[in-house]
């Protein structure tokens, strides 16, 4: 008998991820991060105001998930959820990283006390979340994501999926496009303690 399945982003959603690679381009590279409203690169700058160029950006990125991931810490309330969410339905990560990088992942999420299966992906998530779903054929699905355009995919390539937009990181929660107000996710929610009773009956109660 199929079970309910939740798929899970996991930076900004389990862990946070923003204010620690803020930390370490101050402390390693002498690089100031200030969202404030601007998009990802924009808001990189050295210390002389000069602007962090894009492959510079990305070279900082690759950086912070090759050394620095035990730097993250937990979403409050994010890995207890997930653990009672898995009592009675199936749970796994759709991370954006590198292939080679899943089992660094999958060895962070256990470090933390998550034994869970780890799915990388690069670019929109709606293809991924639909090879997922093909594989576990589930009785119905929700997804989690804290951007918008994952939201948007999965609303374009999974309609019956249940989409819940959440930002556990207030440093970015602010500043990032809310898929709800835009139409795509069925409910935005920044805490887990809110999210969790929601996201039990989208698992198990009336259809969407």
């Amino acid at each position: 008998m199929s079970r309910p399945l939740l798929i899970s982003d996991c930076d900004e959603v389990l862990l946070h991820m923003m204010v620690h690679f803020r930390d370490w381009l101050e402390e390693a590279h002498e690089i100031a991060f200030h969202l404030d409203g601007r998009d990802f690169h924009h808001a990189m700058r050295y210390r002389d105001g000069g602007q962090v160029e894009i492959a510079r950006m990305w070279e900082l990125l690759d950086g912070f998930f090759d050394t620095e991931m035990h730097r993250q810490t937990p979403i409050p309330g994010a890995l207890e959820a997930l653990e009672a969410l898995a009592a009675d339905a199936d749970v796994v990560i759709l991370t954006n990283l590198s292939d080679h990088r899943r089992e660094a992942r999958v060895r962070q999420l256990a470090t933390l006390g998550l034994d869970i299966r780890v799915f990388t992906n690069q670019g929109p998530k709606g293809p991924a979340l639909r090879a997922i779903i093909e594989e576990y054929r589930p009785n119905r699905t929700v997804f989690i994501d804290d951007l918008a355009q994952h939201i948007e995919s999965a609303a374009e390539i999974v309609p019956d999926v249940a989409r819940l937009h959440l930002i556990g990181e207030p440093l970015v929660a602010p500043h990032l496009p809310c898929a709800f107000q835009q139409g795509h996710a069925h409910a935005r929610i920044d805490r887990w303690d809110e999210a969790l009773p929601w996201l039990r009956e989208k698992l198990h109660g009336p259809a969407l």
